[in-house]
């Protein structure tokens, strides 16, 4: 007779499989990918320089573009693999491999050419993060309060921006062009550590943890009645779902293996053709290509007009981002908040009808001081609409048998980042 076997329980398993090291994970994955993004845009014109090229503006503008085409063409496979193979914490671990590699090549190589390439593969890592790691997220957080900790997760986008260009010129100045790179890398280390700890949810319930089995009530968005849910997989919360049926049915000294829960998974063109019939989803993934589309359209512009209209130097431009990236910090996590009580398409009008004015003033070139304040107040509505747009999508998972958080941070993913790229070279 065979003795059980019983599963030995890994290190920190409760704190390192819970909602709120998640958030923390994949907040740091993000805010790593946007500050290695923006901590060369400062310093790449001078290495181009140095290297011995002209029209060094549109160089620039290529990588900026290259960057956005490896987040483009590695959405869709990285979007299948982690649904497929159910997969979160390894494909996010191998894309810090990508982003550390894009870095050292970055650093050392001596041609545009190489830099090139190096941007594509940094916008494949970036990639990972806005799929795999919003997937992981969204498995792990009840229901309930996705909303919150997407919003949360979010403020990385403003954290990195934030420190990305300002550090990366202080390096510079300091230590030459390796500067902002090595520290690209230290940070692209810490990140991996993170990510190295983090125990998935299919992997903590055999040991009796789930960190998404908590009393919450149902909320506003998740109770509407339409037709895009009707078929919807999202668990009733008077009665226990499959998931917690199964930890409730087993502990750790009762089973000798892990007790699969049962996935429905669609074929590629069938996840696609269930998206293209939601409403909910297209309007999501339409908005979220706008969004796209405004941020390539103001992000190189703006340093432009500054300087063109008043005359402003790069230290005074640096410190009306600082007016950008503030305000984003307040209304993502609290935008997250709101949607978890009040629904999803309730914010994002709010903040695109709230945000429109505002756009409108900065057109006026009459004050700066008015043109900071805009622009302000446009940031804390805009940056508002990431937060709902992810909510909304996770809930469109929930509301379609088969169709994965992956597969629908995917289509963000890839309507965001052509949105980003379009205008980038022009």
């Amino acid at each position: 007779m065979q003795a059980t076997q019983v599963l030995k329980k890994p290190w920190g398993l409760k704190w390192r499989s819970s909602v709120w090291f998640v958030t923390l994970v994949v907040g740091l994955g993000v805010t790593t990918d946007l500050l290695v993004y923006s901590i060369i845009i400062p310093v790449l014109p001078f290495q181009l320089e140095h290297l011995g090229y002209k029209g060094i503006s549109g160089l620039v503008g290529w990588l900026l573009f290259a960057y956005s085409a490896g987040l483009v063409i590695s959405t869709l496979p990285i979007a299948i693999f982690s649904e497929h193979y159910n997969a979160r914490k390894y494909p996010l671990l191998f894309g810090q491999f990508f982003l550390a590699a894009s870095q050292v090549m970055l650093m050392e190589v001596p041609t545009y050419w190489l830099m090139v390439i190096a941007r594509v593969i940094q916008g494949i890592s970036s990639s990972v993060v806005w799929v795999v790691g919003l997937a992981l997220l969204c498995d792990t957080a009840p229901e309930a309060t996705v909303g919150k900790q997407l919003g949360l997760a979010m403020t990385g986008l403003s954290i990195g921006f934030l420190v990305g260009p300002p550090v990366g010129g202080a390096l510079y100045n300091a230590f030459g062009f390796r500067g902002p790179f090595i520290f690209s890398i230290i940070v692209t280390a810490v990140d991996f550590v993170g990510r190295l700890l983090v125990i998935e949810r299919k992997d903590a319930w055999p040991h009796g943890i789930d960190p998404a089995a908590v009393s919450e009530k149902p909320q506003a968005h998740t109770e509407a009645i339409n037709e895009d849910v009707k078929d919807s997989k999202i668990p009733d919360n008077s009665s226990p779902s499959p998931f917690q049926e199964a930890v409730a049915a087993v502990t750790p000294t009762e089973h000798s293996e892990p007790v699969p829960v049962p996935e429905t998974r669609l074929p590629l063109l069938k996840v696609v053709t269930t998206l293209l019939r939601s409403p909910r989803a297209m309007v999501t993934i339409l908005i979220t290509l706008i969004q796209g589309l405004v941020y390539s359209a103001t992000e190189p512009s703006l340093p432009l007009h500054l300087q063109d209209v008043w005359h402003l130097a790069a230290s005074k431009v640096g410190l009306i981002y600082m007016a950008i990236v503030i305000p984003s910090l307040i209304s993502s996590p609290l935008a997250g908040w709101w949607s978890d009580r009040g629904g999803t398409e309730w914010v994002m009008m709010a903040c695109f009808i709230l945000s429109i004015p505002w756009w409108i003033v900065l057109i006026v070139q009459k004050s700066l001081a008015l043109f900071i304040v805009a622009i302000a107040i446009q940031s804390f509505f805009t940056s508002g609409i990431l937060s709902p747009v992810t909510a909304e999508l996770a809930a469109v998972s929930r509301a379609h048998v088969g169709v994965g958080y992956a597969h629908v941070y995917g289509a963000f993913n890839l309507c965001y980042g052509i949105g980003s790229g379009y205008l980038r070279p022009r």
